[in-house]
């Protein structure tokens, strides 16, 4: 008897490990020890709460909270389009977020942005990372507008897949002092200095050129791009630094 109660004691205790092995990771949440490090959710999983269509305020918009995620719907034409900005304006900081996208997608995380009236559009102050997906024409034909990329103005550091339509990718954009690195799927993808004379040139020789408030501050809020196909994030946290 002693002895099958030990080997029933042993399966039911490798049946938990088995079991402990398959927990779902909760989203939306910060444990204890992202805490402790100082880090923010801008992201509760349930609300649109801390952020506001650009230059348009707290209205009813395309973006919209399904399965835990915020969504920016694409074929909805009975509430504001525009891009989504962040309340808070951050300056050094580290930025984590997951982000999928549909077949044929293209959006792009702002940072630095500056939100008046006379600006258009969040584009037209804060760089931008690039979130598109591989079947879309720009793809093949514009390696410096691939997922990961400071957009139009670098191919990827490091080559860094995205995953397929519908598959979860992990980002991340950091800032101190102007010195700028992204992140795609653990990988670094770009790195530039906002503050240095290289890229001041290099934005003047751009497209972006035309609009004077591009990259003119190293402080601003987060925005996420709104476009004709739809995008989800979650998971979306800030530290600063």
């Amino acid at each position: 008897m002693k002895n099958v109660l030990i080997k029933l004691a042993v399966m039911l205790s490798l049946t938990a490990v088995v079991l402990s092995s398959f927990t779902i990771q909760e989203n939306n949440i910060l444990t204890e020890q992202e805490k402790k490090d100082g880090w923010i959710l801008l992201f509760d999983g349930k609300t649109t709460n801390g952020w506001h269509i650009y230059n348009k305020g707290k209205i009813p918009s395309a973006w919209i909270i399904q399965n835990d995620e915020l969504y920016c719907k694409p074929d909805t034409f009975k509430v504001e389009h525009g891009d989504l900005v962040s309340d808070k304006v951050f300056q050094n900081f580290e930025l984590k977020f997951e982000w999928k996208i549909s077949e044929g997608g293209n959006s792009g995380v702002f940072f630095n942005v500056i939100e008046k009236e006379t600006i258009p559009t969040a584009w037209a102050s804060g760089p931008e990372y690039q979130l598109l997906e591989e079947s879309h024409p720009d793809f093949a034909i514009s390696p410096k507008k691939r997922s990961g990329c400071l957009y139009g103005f670098y191919p990827q550091k490091n080559v860094a897949p995205t995953k397929p339509a519908s598959e979860w990718n992990q980002s991340i954009i950091k800032q101190v002092n102007g010195q700028v690195q992204f992140y795609l799927n653990g990988i670094l993808t770009a790195e530039q200095n906002l503050n240095a004379k290289e890229w001041k040139a290099l934005v003047a020789k751009s497209g972006f050129k035309y609009f004077p408030q591009f990259s003119k501050s190293t402080k601003g809020s987060i925005a996420l791009q709104d476009w004709s196909k739809g995008i989800s994030f979650r998971n979306i946290k800030i530290k600063n630094l």
